[in-house]
């Protein structure tokens, strides 16, 4: 598996993009994944780390564990969203399918 983390961010995007809804798109200036128009997924290509939009009690019980860190650009941090550093990139995977689930929870309950 490739180190560039934007690299490894499409090689592990790519089965997820076969999935009905899923697309490739744009956030805030970032590439990101939306299922049926919701983000749920990103690569900050600045840091290399992943950016991931979860339900808001995952992401506290994520940080209280220290297994992901708090999406706070600008100072404000976002309830459900989290950062999951470099280091941490072997939950990658894991973490890009429960943000995907978690976006298909979201559409459903519109």
């Amino acid at each position: 598996m490739t180190t560039d983390p934007q690299d490894r961010f499409w090689a592990l995007a790519e089965p997820l993009l076969q999935q009905a809804g899923v697309t490739r798109s744009t956030m805030m200036g970032f590439a990101c994944l939306r299922l049926d128009g919701d983000f749920f997924a990103s690569c900050d290509h600045r840091t290399g780390e992943l950016v991931v939009k979860l339900d808001a009690a995952r992401v506290s019980a994520l940080l209280a564990t220290g297994a992901v860190e708090p999406f706070a650009p600008n100072g404000r941090q976002f309830r459900e969203w989290a950062v999951i550093p470099r280091r941490r990139s072997r939950t990658w995977a894991a973490l890009l399918d429960e943000a995907l689930a978690a976006s298909a929870a979201r559409r459903s309950s519109r």
